[in-house]
């Protein structure tokens, strides 16, 4: 079955032009122009994944994803003005999964969609790395579940990653280079500020806010790092 991408956009030559591309990559491809009813066609739980402008007439990209997170984890890649720092900042708050600036290639855009859907896809995982559990958080990689404390707790497909990422090397430091072809399928560019954004999202969910007892440490130009607390960790 193709994957089934949702672009919202007001520039139509550009829509037309993605359409083609995305067909050619056996992408299926629905397009809207205007923010009025976008976000509930977004919340079409058919849709793989979401390409949103953040300057649409009527309604701004900021207030469908704003809608589309109340309910949805779709994944969302935020189309952004070049040099509009404030708004890839503000996407990445509200929950997009990752942001290309305009004007950007096509081609970029393409291998930015495939590697956002390669983690999202079903796949067998092993029993013995099935899941993971440190401390009172147990995530299921199979499922693509987080449960704290016995809460669940709904996360971004980024931030899902992100996580398991940290989890799985929980007590030892992950560089921020692991982290971005880990978790966002690219090389790391020191100028991107999507990782911060992504872990400060997750603490945030996680409740792991306190300076002083937080889990997930800034490690200063290196990475961050899963704290174990003293209760050691145990991987089922």
């Amino acid at each position: 079955m193709p994957s089934r991408i949702l672009i919202i956009d007001d520039d139509v030559e550009l829509c037309g032009l993605l359409s083609e591309l995305f067909a050619a990559e056996n992408l299926e491809v629905e397009t809207h122009h205007t923010g009025r009813g976008a976000a509930e066609r977004a919340l079409d739980g058919r849709l793989s994944l979401v390409v949103l402008d953040v300057m649409l007439p009527e309604v701004n990209g900021f207030d469908i994803l704003r809608h589309l997170r109340r309910t949805s984890d779709v994944p969302v890649i935020l189309l952004t003005a070049r040099g509009e720092d404030v708004d890839r900042i503000v996407g990445l708050e509200l929950g997009a999964d990752d942001y290309l600036p305009k004007p950007f290639n096509p081609r970029e855009l393409v291998a930015r969609i495939s590697a956002v859907l390669r983690r999202v896809q079903p796949r067998r995982v092993p029993d013995d790395a099935r899941t993971t559990t440190v401390g009172d958080i147990v995530l299921d990689r199979g499922a693509r579940t987080v449960v704290k404390a016995g809460r669940a707790v709904a996360l971004t497909t980024v931030e899902f990653d992100l996580l398991s990422v940290l989890l799985a090397s929980a007590g030892s430091v992950v560089s921020r280079e692991t982290i971005a072809e880990e978790v966002l399928g690219r090389s790391f560019d020191p100028l991107d500020r999507s990782i911060d954004m992504h872990v400060s999202r997750l603490r945030r969910k996680l409740g792991d806010t306190d300076d002083e007892r937080q889990q997930i440490k800034t490690v200063r130009s290196v990475g961050y790092i899963y704290v174990l607390s003293q209760d050691a960790a145990t991987r089922a």
